[in-house]
């Protein structure tokens, strides 16, 4: 894989966690107190740099093969995860992920929470949902860079990049519009992840178990296609069934926090 595409597909993945957690930090400063929410965001950071720290050494100290074969397993777990509820999204069996609603329920919470003061923060509560927020889809963006730099020749600083650039640009548009990102495609950025990590799960995986493919990274230009191609025939064939337990219903809004 170049390092193009190994900068787009980290790129446009962590793209997808930052959009969700700039709407958390957004509406714990909105609903509570900025500073707090700040404070949350920051200790966070703190926290997700030190993972970082000690989980880069020792990922590419682990062999190749090894390596590629585990992280092929877990790309394969949380790809197909992605796809499976990004085509029940597309054919009408899963409400869409909508950042407006997601939003509007995390200001409602906030804003319904009992106030506590302490020492370091003026509300712990925005320091709470701040924190929690970031630093969960944060690990998941720490998770992605690893993997994906790791596994194509050791190549975590250029993923790195890919993962705070697309951090910052997220970032960047949320203190400008100071609203959730509702209008970024975040439903169909969750399909191309899906098919991504699925592509990336089957190829390294394959590698690491010792299967050699035809043409190499060529080969990838063939796998993601299928896996495209494949999901979208679910897609068709899902919309030719009724959803279970209503009839023509649209499905509940998502709520927040839900799983991907």
């Amino acid at each position: 894989m170049g390092t193009g595409a190994l900068f787009l597909a980290v790129f446009i993945a962590c793209a997808v966690e930052a959009v969700e957690a700039t709407t958390i930090v957004l509406a714990a400063g909105t609903a509570r107190d900025w500073r707090s929410a700040n404070t949350g965001l920051v200790a966070a950071l703190v926290v997700l740099a030190a993972i970082t720290a000690a989980l880069g050494p020792a990922i590419t100290a682990l062999p190749l093969w090894a390596l590629r074969l585990f992280v092929g397993a877990l790309l394969l777990v949380f790809g197909l995860q992605w796809l499976r509820k990004a085509i029940l999204r597309a054919a009408g069996h899963k409400a869409l992920h909508d950042e407006d609603a997601i939003y509007r329920e995390q200001l409602g919470a906030a804003r319904a929470a009992d106030a506590r003061r302490t020492r370091m923060v003026p509300d712990l509560y925005g320091f709470t949902l701040s924190f929690k927020g970031v630093l969960l889809e944060g690990l998941e963006v720490v998770f992605i860079a690893l993997t994906f730099g790791a596994n194509q020749h050791h190549q975590i600083g250029l993923a790195a990049l890919a993962a705070l650039s697309a951090v910052l640009v997220v970032a960047l548009a949320g203190v400008i519009v100071r609203a959730p990102l509702a209008r970024v495609p975040e439903n169909t950025m969750k399909f191309v992840v899906g098919i991504l990590l699925t592509t990336f799960g089957t190829f390294w995986g394959a590698e690491g178990a010792g299967v050699t493919w035809p043409g190499s990274d060529a080969a990838l230009l063939v796998i993601a296609p299928a896996v495209a191609v494949f999901a979208l025939a679910l897609v068709t064939a899902a919309r030719q069934v009724p959803a279970a337990g209503s009839r023509g219903a649209a499905p509940a809004p998502v709520r927040a926090g839900e799983a991907r």
